[in-house]
């Protein structure tokens, strides 16, 4: 009786902490939130950048390099604030095909220091997420079309890979899917599945992840299957778990799922575009990234070419979307953008002109307003916050 009690006890406490409310501006460190930024290396970009955003006047400074790598296209930050893992969008790594990813000790001025590095056993990585236990790091490669797990000591270092997953098959649209490619991998609320996108199956692999052996087994069914040339992209839950929402780099639309957080499946319950409505699709328009904000009250999505990011408003009974307007990012192909945890503001980062916008966003519509705060960086493809 005794066991049982505090077993219902525990469950509890995990609860609360799942659901517990968004940070509050109060919890930043003198109302600052440091900020990292992912980019493509070049004349312009040394590796991974950081700056300070503050929270009082939605302001970016004090930009500065946090660690010298190659093409850290996507960087997670792990639930300690401690470490920082980035993957190396590269196909070659000490002389093997594969992709690379590096963990980095988070130094006290924010500056990162190298703590080992590691094969992806895929090419062409392009995203990385970190399990809330802190003990494994998840990678999608696109390149190859596969995902892997890597386990993360005591230390912040990391091991080989402890699971790999191939993907087999091509999709309908022979220019761009004629074979897998993965493109992100999502770990749910519970820690309990792991859903991968693949651009070239339009297919959400899900997989049953057991972080304490790092492992990934196909789930039953082993995939949700979406439209033909959607083109399957970026993945997010909802705050309380019970809807997620797929960005389709290819169709331009968003696809909103219910979550069976006990089974790990998705069922499809609407489409919509994020485009305008009346605009005609152009070739040169695809979708990028896909945030739902720490409220559970509004989703954000990226498209580049249009060069805008979508909003909408999230039915928290239904989880279904209605369109609530566009803006313009401010700057060309917005690859990828953050809400900052106190949900106050979002950062855009554009690949192309290399530069990052502050947006404020207005809490009662989802709206977004320039605060007039620009950085410019070379190739910013990723934006991750770290709270103290």
């Amino acid at each position: 009786m005794i066991r049982s009690i505090a077993r219902v006890a525990l469950t509890c406490i995990l609860a609360l902490a799942t659901f517990a409310p968004a940070a509050t501006a109060a919890d930043a460190k003198d109302g600052s939130v440091t900020v990292y930024f992912g980019t493509y290396t070049g004349p312009k970009s040394k590796g991974i950048y950081t700056a300070q955003l503050d929270l009082a006047k939605g302001t970016l400074s004090d930009m500065k390099v946090a660690g010298e790598v190659a093409n850290p296209s996507f960087i997670a930050i792990a639930p300690s604030k401690k470490f920082l893992y980035a993957v190396g969008e590269v196909n070659d790594f000490k002389g093997k095909k594969g992709g690379v990813i590096s963990a980095f000790a988070i130094n006290a001025d924010h500056t990162l220091t190298l703590l080992n590095q590691r094969s992806t056993v895929g090419g062409g990585p392009c995203f990385v997420t970190v399990d809330s236990a802190g003990k494994n790091a998840l990678v999608a490669c696109y390149g190859t079309g596969s995902v892997a797990c890597l386990p993360i000591d005591a230390e912040g270092k990391l091991g080989e890979a402890s699971a790999f997953v191939q993907h087999q098959g091509k999709g309908a649209n022979p220019k761009r899917q004629e074979g897998p490619h993965a493109h992100s991998i999502n770990l749910d609320r519970a820690n309990r599945f792991a859903l991968a996108c693949d651009l070239g199956l339009d297919k959400v692999f899900i997989y049953k992840f057991n972080p304490e052996m790092g492992s990934l087994a196909p789930n039953e069914p082993p995939f949700a299957k979406v439209a033909d040339n959607s083109g399957p992209r970026h993945f997010a839950f909802s705050p309380d778990g019970r809807y997620a929402y797929l960005i389709n780099e290819m169709g331009m639309y968003i696809i909103a799922f219910t979550y069976d957080g006990e089974k790990g499946v998705l069922n499809e319950i609407q489409t919509v575009s994020t485009l305008p409505e009346g605009t005609a699709k152009d070739p040169k328009y695809s979708t990028a990234h896909i945030e739902v904000h720490p409220s559970g009250k509004f989703v954000y999505g990226s498209n580049r070419g249009h060069d805008t990011i979508a909003i909408f408003a999230l039915d928290q009974a239904t989880g279904k979307l209605t369109p609530a307007g566009h803006v313009a990012s401010g700057g060309k192909t917005p690859r990828n953008f953050s809400i900052d945890p106190t949900g106050q503001y979002l950062i855009a980062a554009h690949q192309t002109s290399n530069n990052i916008v502050v947006f404020k966003i207005d809490q009662t519509t989802g709206g977004l307003t320039p605060t007039g705060s620009t950085l410019e960086v070379g190739g910013p493809v990723c934006v991750k916050y770290l709270m103290p």
